[in-house]
């Protein structure tokens, strides 16, 4: 282990779950002694995310995520497992030890080191004289010097090698640059770099950590924007540019753009909570890292088809999050920049002030589509404007826009409010059943919910969740004689977690989530999390294991097909007391 055992006990016990989740989620009781919240890791309205203040686990019902407190910070800062272990000894006031066996560990610490090193490099290259493209470029965007130092842009020379041998007189090698996506093997053999005559962002987390960039070509070619691929310290779709930057911001909104120029040009007008996306539409992940930072976000795509598309994506995202969404009517420019270079920082500001509610923006876009002058396409219109108020969670609300409907089309308020009850209804029904299909689904409620860890064997598997679960709560049981050996069993993923629990019984350490955190993965310790929210009868502790370790033999057999059925259903019989 990178930590002592005895260190990770002590540190968890001080590391309450319900003081740290609470840094992060609003809990609140409902049942029990357990605690519950809208879950930070998928979007939803009713609370699923629970936790147990005895166990010191959390578990969402909804994803299926779990774990104990440190796998709580890792899934949430998107950190390692010493990463995680460094930010809760920080907070309990903890030295940390020597650590061992910090390979994985080392190897993030020197990517980002290298990244640093780069984002340096760059900086360099855009003042020396191979970087005037670089600076033409800034001046003709109107990006003054002091907003560039702000947000360290640099620029990578038209050149085949200069940054892999500049980083390679630092001490890094070609194939840690290939790790960090810095370089590209070339088909000879070789490297070559990745960045070529492109202005340079780096892309910095909201721990200040240069994890990744995104280039903007300067001459002719494809692709505009080019960003880092996913490595060890960077996923696009958890990382928002400028966001360490933005969380600063006194505005009490965040402003929500589509490009790095946009977000520079706004920081430099004097807005400076605006963000990006990196090369992608909004994701959940993203949106909920915007939710631990601001309750209001203003979305300022640009003025086109696809900027108006991804405004409506992203308002789908937000809202679930209970976030308040307003979306910028631009008129006279593209975009933001663009706006502000032609109008001035006061016009822009005005706008901000202007801009719309999300249900004012859908249905505004929503009455721009028809000609309500015809009768056709006036039923059209009420069709589309009556289906969206219906999914308006509050009854004011789809009174409020029900009449709003009604005054457009030039129909009865009455009649417009009775239709959206009744398409609210149909919508409630309809998410209902299915709901009910899926659940009542024997294979779903055996399967976990994570797609990658489905059961070839639910048989097998149930038996093996069993046994994990025993041992996990009955370590002493651990000591069985004649217990299966992994590779017995049918789930690979349940094989990891039993020989990981089995490992910690076998030298007489403690069983435990924080035990456990470095060993398995999020999704094999969110099923675990989840196998031990099922009841098990522990008083009959021997009885029950040895039957689970019959069950999941008999299936393996089974499955090889090498088994005589009627001698095993003799055995049956005999275990289970009857003829037949």
């Amino acid at each position: 282990m990178a930590f002592p055992e005895n260190f990770i006990t002590e540190l968890v016990e001080r590391s309450d779950i319900v003081d740290v989740v609470s840094g992060y989620v609003r809990l609140s009781k409902r049942s029990g002694s357990n605690l519950f919240g809208l879950c930070p890791f998928h979007s939803e309205k009713t609370p699923s995310f629970s936790v147990s203040p005895d166990k010191q686990i959390y578990h969402c019902f909804g994803c299926g995520k779990g774990g104990g407190v440190i796998n709580f910070i890792m899934e949430i800062e998107n950190l390692s497992f010493p990463e995680a272990v460094e930010l809760l000894a920080r907070r309990a006031g903890m030295p940390l030890p020597e650590q061992t066996d910090r390979v994985q560990d080392r190897k993030r610490e020197r990517m980002l080191s290298l990244n640093k090193e780069a984002a340096r490099f760059f900086y360099e290259q855009l003042a020396a004289p191979s970087g005037q493209p670089g600076r033409d470029y800034l001046l003709r965007r109107q990006i003054g010097r002091r907003t560039a130092v702000n947000f360290g842009i640099g620029f990578a020379p038209d050149s085949w090698d200069s940054l892999k041998t500049a980083m390679g007189a630092k001490g890094f090698s070609d194939f840690e640059l290939l790790d960090a996506g810095l370089v590209r093997r070339g088909k000879n053999g070789g490297f070559y770099d990745t960045f070529r005559n492109r202005l340079m962002f780096p892309v910095i987390d909201v721990r200040g950590n240069v994890i990744g960039f995104s280039g903007r070509i300067l001459g002719d070619g494809e692709p505009k924007y080019m960003n880092s691929p996913e490595t060890l310290v960077f996923n696009k779709s958890r990382n928002l540019f400028a966001l360490n930057l933005a969380k600063k911001s006194k505005s009490g909104y965040i402003i929500l753009s589509e490009g790095n120029i946009d977000v520079v040009s706004l920081h430099q007008a004097g807005f400076d909570s605006a963000v990006a996306s990196l090369g992608t539409s909004l994701t959940p992940e993203q949106a909920r890292l915007l939710s631990r930072y601001t309750s209001q976000v203003i979305i300022a795509y640009d003025n086109d088809g696809a900027g108006l598309k991804a405004s409506q994506r992203a308002i789908g995202i937000l809202e679930k999050l209970d976030l308040r969404v307003k979306v910028l009517r631009m008129t006279g420019a593209k975009d933001p920049d663009e706006f502000i270079k032609n109008k001035g920082p006061e016009a822009f500001r005005k706008l901000l002030e202007e801009s719309e509610n999300q249900i004012d923006y859908r249905l505004r876009a929503v009455t721009d589509k028809y000609d309500l002058s015809r009768d056709e396409e006036k039923v059209e219109f009420l069709r589309e404007a009556t289906d969206l108020v219906a999914k308006l969670p509050g009854p004011v609300e789809r009174q409020v826009y029900a009449l709003r409907v009604s005054a457009l089309a030039g129909v009865s308020g009455d009649v417009v409010s009775a239709e959206v009850e009744r398409r609210r209804k149909k919508l409630l029904n309809r998410a209902l059943k299915s709901d009910e299909r899926e659940q009542s689904r024997p294979e779903r409620q055996l399967q976990p919910t994570e797609r990658e860890l489905r059961y070839a064997d639910p048989a097998s598997a149930a038996a093996e969740e069993g046994l994990v679960r025993l041992l996990y709560l009955e370590p002493a049981l651990g000591k069985t004689e004649d217990l299966p050996q992994a590779e017995e069993f049918s789930s690979p993923a349940l094989g990891r977690i039993y020989a990981a629990i089995r490992g910690k019984i076998d030298r007489d350490a403690a069983v435990s989530t924080a035990a456990l955190a470095e060993e398995l993965s999020q999704s094999e310790m969110s099923l675990l999390v989840s196998l031990l929210q099922k009841p098990e009868l522990l008083s009959l502790g021997e009885k029950t294991l040895r039957d689970y370790i019959r069950k999941i033999r008999d299936q393996k057999e089974l499955a090889s097909g090498s088994v005589d059925l009627r001698a095993l259903a003799g055995k049956l019989r005999e275990r289970k007391g009857y003829e037949g």
